[in-house]
C-alpha cells in the first residue's frame, strides 16, 4: 500500500506550483490531514488540494482575483518608470587637480621647510624650500648699478637737448645777423672802391693838366719866357698831383683788396648761416641721443626687474592650498628650472568623472541631480550633471578604436561626464582623486 506522501503527491502533480508548494508546507506539518485520515478508514477520498491552494481562492474569489492582478500591472509599470528615470554607472571616480611644484631658476636648496611631508596639508603661500640667493643678490646689485649709470646718461643727454637746441637757435640769429653785416661791409667796401677810383681818376686828370703845364712851362723857361721861380712853381704843383695821383691808385688798390676781404667775410657768414641753419637737424640728432639712453635706461630697468625677480624665486612657494605629494626636494639637492619638486592637491576643488555608456545619454543633459555612492566611506554624496565631454574616452585614449586598415570597429563607447558636488557634501574634504564611486544620474526634464 503506497504512503500518503507519495498519494498525496500524485493527487496534486497536475496542479500548480504554488499548489504543491501548499502542500509541501501541509505534509512537512505534524497534523494529519483529512484526506489521509479517509484513507486510513478506507471510508473516504482524498479531497483535491486544488481547492485549498491559491488558484482554488482565486477561482471562489474573482474580485480579489482582478485586484491582485490589477496591483501587479499598477508595480510592474511604477518599477519600469522607476528605473527608466534613472542612469546609474560603476564606471566612475572622483577627480581632482594635481598641482606640480617645479623650480623656476637654477641653484642649490639650502632650506626645506620640516612641515612639508608626503601627505600633510600645506596651506596656499607657505615657503616650501629656499635656493641659496647670494648669486641672484650679485646679480640684482649690478643691475642696480647699471641702471643708475644709464639714468644718468640719459639725464644728461636730455640737457644736451635743451642746450642744443637753445645755442642752435642763437647760432641762427647770429649767423643772419652776421651775413647781413658782411653783406653790408661789403657793399661799404664797393663804394669806397668806386669812390677811390674816381680819385684816381681826378688826381690823373690833375697830374694830365699840371705836367701839360710843367712841360709848356719848361719850354718857355728854354726860351727864357718866364722866370726860373714861375717854371719851380709849376713844376712843382706837377710833382704834388703825380704824387697824389699814386696816392689814389694806392689807396684805390686798398680798396679793392678790402672788397676782397669783406666778400671773403660775407661767404664765410654765409657758411656760417647755412650750418646754423642745421639746428632742427642737430637738434633732433641730440634728442635721439636722448631717447637711446633712455631705452638703455628702460633696458637696465627690465634686467634689474628680471634679477628681482629671479631673487624672489630663490624661495619656492605652494601655488594652492592642498595635500602634499611626491616629494622628492632634499637640502643640498642641485635643481634646475622646470624640474618637478613636489605635487599639490588640492581637496576642495574635487569633482566626480563618470563614464556612461553613449545609449545612456539619451535624457542627459547639465543640471540633473545625481546621487555618488562612494566605496571608501559607504555614503551617498549629492550633486548635479556639469558638463558632457567633448569626445569619447576612446578618443584620448593613447589606442583608439582602429584597425590598421581604418576601418571602424563598432563597439558601445563611453562619454566622461564631469559632475560637481553640492556645496558643503565635502566639507569634510574627505574625498580624494581616485576613488571610486557609483553615479546615479535622475533624468529630469
Amino acid at each position: 500500500m503506497a504512503s500518503p506522501t507519495l498519494e498525496t503527491e500524485e493527487m496534486i502533480e497536475p496542479e500548480s506550483n504554488a499548489g504543491r508548494q501548499a502542500i509541501d508546507r501541509q505534509a512537512a506539518t505534524p497534523t494529519v490531514s483529512p484526506a489521509i485520515e479517509h484513507s486510513d478508514t478506507g471510508t473516504g477520498e482524498a479531497a483535491p488540494a486544488k481547492r485549498n491552494g491559491p488558484v482554488g481562492f482565486l477561482k471562489k474569489h474573482p474580485v480579489v482575483a482582478a485586484v491582485t492582478l490589477i496591483v501587479v500591472i499598477a508595480g510592474a509599470v511604477a518599477l519600469w518608470f522607476y528605473f527608466g528615470s534613472y542612469e546609474t554607472t560603476d564606471d566612475a571616480e572622483v577627480d581632482g587637480h594635481l598641482n606640480p611644484v617645479s623650480a623656476r631658476i637654477s641653484g642649490t636648496i639650502i632650506r626645506v621647510n620640516p612641515d612639508v611631508l608626503n601627505n600633510h596639508f600645506v596651506t596656499a603661500g607657505t615657503v616650501l624650500a629656499e635656493i641659496d640667493p647670494a648669486d641672484f643678490q650679485a646679480d640684482v646689485a649690478r643691475a642696480q648699478a647699471e641702471q643708475q649709470r644709464l639714468r644718468a646718461n640719459a639725464a644728461a643727454a636730455h640737457q644736451d637737448v635743451a642746450i642744443t637746441s637753445s645755442s642752435s637757435s642763437g647760432r641762427l640769429q647770429a649767423a643772419q645777423a652776421a651775413v647781413e653785416e658782411a653783406a653790408d661791409s661789403v657793399a661799404s667796401e664797393k663804394a669806397a672802391m668806386d669812390a677811390g677810383q674816381a680819385r684816381v681818376a681826378q688826381a690823373q686828370a690833375n697830374y694830365t693838366r699840371s705836367e701839360a703845364d710843367r712841360q709848356r712851362w719848361e719850354n718857355l723857361l728854354a726860351k727864357r719866357e718866364v722866370s726860373q721861380t714861375e717854371y719851380a712853381r709849376i713844376a712843382t704843383q706837377a710833382a704834388t698831383d703825380n704824387q697824389a695821383l699814386i696816392a689814389a691808385r694806392a689807396e684805390y688798390i686798398a680798396a679793392q683788396k678790402r672788397v676782397g676781404q669783406a666778400e671773403s667775410r660775407w661767404s664765410e657768414r654765409k657758411a656760417d648761416l647755412l650750418a646754423a641753419r642745421s639746428a632742427p637737424e642737430q637738434v633732433a640728432s641730440t634728442q635721439s641721443k636722448a631717447s637711446a639712453a633712455v631705452a638703455d635706461a628702460d633696458r637696465a630697468g627690465a634686467q634689474l626687474t628680471t634679477a628681482e625677480l629671479n631673487l624672489s624665486y630663490t624661495k619656492i612657494i605652494a601655488p594652492v592650498s592642498g595635500i602634499v605629494g611626491r616629494k622628492s626636494i632634499e637640502v643640498g639637492q642641485r635643481i634646475q628650472p622646470g624640474q618637478q619638486l613636489l605635487i599639490i592637491i588640492p581637496v576642495d576643488d574635487i569633482w566626480i568623472t563618470a563614464n556612461f555608456k553613449e545609449t545612456q545619454l539619451k535624457k542627459m543633459h547639465p543640471g540633473q541631480p545625481v546621487t555618488i555612492h562612494v566605496d571608501s566611506y559607504g555614503r551617498d554624496y549629492h550633486g548635479q550633471v556639469d558638463a558632457l565631454a567633448g569626445a569619447t574616452g576612446s578618443r584620448f585614449s593613447l589606442l583608439p578604436a582602429e584597425n590598421a586598415t581604418g576601418n571602424y570597429v563598432k563597439v558601445v563607447q563611453r562619454v566622461p561626464v564631469r559632475i560637481v558636488l553640492d556645496p558643503k557634501e565635502n566639507a569634510d574634504h574627505l574625498l580624494r582623486p581616485g576613488m571610486s564611486v557609483e553615479a546615479k544620474v535622475k533624468l529630469v526634464p
